[in-house]
């Protein structure tokens, strides 16, 4: 109810017919296939035997297109449902082909492990839902296609780590851990520091009083954690996704929204207010670029592009409280 309440342009998962089910697989086929095809690419000069495998990845990619699309000519024509994954509510969206080239080794690993279990839950949930014999059949083989998939990311993952022993359990905790909690508790963390600057500084310049600036802070940085963390929770459950549970994920959104709010805010409990302000200011500066750091570490943004949208964007929203509490 609440993911039809936030996203009421997409479609439930469980409302799609086999057509738009097949549809759907197949554009996710062909999108995931060109993502490994960059992948190679990428790596192709330093890494020659893991591109050949990514090169294998996208070649089964295209026999799966192939497989799915020999069985909705046979059942509903030539023509295709226009339906994408973006069209369907639980479902992450991509990055586009032409930012591959700005990925890290590290960061292409975690990806291709989400893609893995992304496929791999959605087509064991489409099994389940449909009747149809051949189709359930198809789904289920993909299902399990998919999921050997993990054994060649295994195998880019020697490569870029030596010959080293990995513990298997540990490794998949640590990405599901990046997945439940780092990729939310971050993009929490840029929302709560760049969009209560203007209401923190609004405040201070407005009043000049250091209490008053402190509690339109913490109110500021309270409620959008409590709006970051519901419509995180709200608007994925998870379970085609394999992101984890969504109240988790609201929590890590949540609390770090909060604690980068609070930052800003924190210094006006000192009473001195010229103090204050410089001590937050201070403060503002070194949010916002570690902050662009942050971003271009884990979310595969280039340095420079962060610290244009965070440290420039960032900067625009100080200023305007500024002006607005100066007014």
């Amino acid at each position: 109810m609440l993911n039809r309440f936030l996203e009421p342009q997409k479609r439930d998962f469980t409302s799609l017919n086999a057509a738009e089910i097949l549809s759907l697989a197949i554009g996710a086929e062909e999108e995931d296939g060109r993502i490994y095809a960059a992948y190679a690419d990428k790596i192709r000069k330093d890494y020659p035997a893991s591109a050949k495998i990514f090169d294998g990845m996208a070649a089964e990619e295209d026999v799966h297109r192939q497989r799915l699309l020999e069985l909705y000519k046979k059942q509903f024509g030539d023509t295709l449902v226009p339906i994408r994954r973006e069209h369907v509510r639980g479902f992450l969206s991509r990055k586009p082909v032409w930012l591959m080239k700005e990925l890290s080794i590290e960061t292409i690993r975690q990806q291709v492990w989400e893609m893995e279990q992304s496929a791999y839950r959605f087509y064991s949930e489409a099994a389940k839902q449909t009747t149809d014999v051949d189709l359930r059949k198809l789904l289920g083989d993909l299902a399990i296609e998919e999921q050997k998939h993990g054994q060649q990311a295994d195998q880019l993952e020697k490569e870029f780590l030596g010959e080293t022993e990995q513990d298997e359990e540990k490794v998949a905790a640590h990405r599901q851990f990046v997945l439940t909690y780092v990729q939310p508790g971050l993009a929490g963390l840029m929302d709560g520091s760049v969009s209560t600057l203007a209401p923190v500084f609004a405040a201070a310049f407005a009043t000049g009083d250091t209490w008053t600036t402190f509690l339109v802070g913490m109110a500021a940085a309270v409620g959008a954690g409590i709006s970051m963390g519901f419509t995180e929770a709200a608007s994925d459950d998870g379970k085609l996704t394999g992101r984890g549970s969504p109240i988790k994920r609201g929590f890590a959104a949540g609390i770090m929204t909060t604690i980068g709010g609070l930052g800003h805010a924190l210094p006006y409990l000192i009473t001195d207010f010229y103090t204050a302000t410089v001590i937050a200011i201070i403060v503002v500066l070194i949010e916002l670029w570690a902050i662009a750091f942050i971003q271009s570490k884990y979310m595969s943004t280039p340095f420079w592009r962060a610290v244009f949208q965070v440290v420039v964007g960032g900067s625009l929203v100080f200023a305007a409280g500024i002006l607005i509490g100066s007014a």
